[in-house]
């Protein structure tokens, strides 16, 4: 089992930065943050961009994996995002995670004034995406004419460290995107269902999705460890760095579904994932031991 941390990107670098080198220092295996214009209530406070974040974060850092959780097309595009991500996997030393998704309604798809878009048509939209990104990493040169997107001689040199590419952490709850994780991701990362009453319920929804993204697996002909699985143990009703305990139960109960990895949310003062740092500082002793559960 794998551990990661979200550093939501909220304070100012000066403050920031020591956040990222303490996840290194505590053993974490990967650490993520938002990649939101703005997201829910928050919109309306202190708001970092995730693409320098995590730049600076790689130049205070030299062993854990970075992420952004998750890059969607609600307001990027592939040809731009390639050389962001190109410049992020070099500036790593290839330590970059690429956490995508389709994108979901608020601030992100409102506030370039476009119209909302269906669910299905946020799904027609991430698969294009998906195909282009991967096609202008992978390719020197990438021209491109779809329903969503265009690209006319799109560069991408060097390339990234990674080869192809760095892995993509597909986001999917559904039953569309759970058929593109399992088809075409390099990992599968999921949130269980939302708004659901107990951790209880939550927990059980986890295991149906589960069970969902094996049969798509199994459709798309790929074996049942083709990729690593992570599971954002917070959106369950009950904050995983409430307590120790909390937190050594929620990730003891991923490993037992199946899961590689499980990542938590650095505690904030107030509103969400609000919680004590000290409570942080005693799960991170947990770390070694978490590792071993499989």
């Amino acid at each position: 089992m794998r551990i990661g941390i979200v550093i939501l990107p909220d304070r100012r670098w000066a403050e920031s930065a020591g956040r990222w080198r303490r996840a290194e220092e505590y053993g974490f295996d990967h650490a993520w943050t938002y990649d939101h214009l703005g997201w829910r209530d928050l919109a309306d406070g202190p708001w970092f961009d995730a693409v320098p974040t995590l730049t600076a974060a790689a130049t205070v850092t030299s062993r854990i994996r970075l992420g952004t959780y998750v890059a969607s097309p609600n307001f990027r595009h592939p040809v731009h995002f390639a050389r962001e991500v190109t410049a992020l996997d070099d500036i790593s030393g290839g330590r970059l995670l690429l956490g995508l998704g389709a994108g979901g309604t608020g601030f992100d798809s409102a506030v370039l004034g476009e119209p909302e878009l269906t669910p299905r048509r946020r799904v027609d939209r991430f698969t294009e995406f998906l195909e282009l990104l991967g096609t202008i990493l992978a390719n020197p040169a990438t021209t491109w004419r779809g329903e969503w997107y265009q690209a006319v001689g799109a560069r991408s040199i060097p390339g990234p460290l990674q080869r192809p590419r760095p892995p993509f952490i597909v986001a999917a709850n559904g039953p569309r995107t759970l058929r593109l994780a399992a088809g075409h991701g390099d990992g599968w990362v999921t949130t269980g269902a939302h708004d659901v009453p107990d951790a209880r319920s939550w927990w059980r929804s986890v295991a149906e999705t589960v069970a969902r993204f094996e049969e798509a697996l199994s459709a798309a002909g790929r074996p049942p460890d083709a990729m690593p699985r992570y599971l954002n143990l917070d959106t369950s009703p009950v904050y995983s760095m409430t307590s120790v305990d909390a937190f050594t139960d929620a990730v003891g109960r991923a490993a037992a579904l199946g899961f590689t990895d499980a990542i938590t949310h650095w505690p904030r003062a107030s509103s969400w994932y609000a919680g004590d740092e000290k409570v942080l500082d005693a799960a991170a002793a947990e770390l070694p031991t978490l590792r071993t559960l499989s």
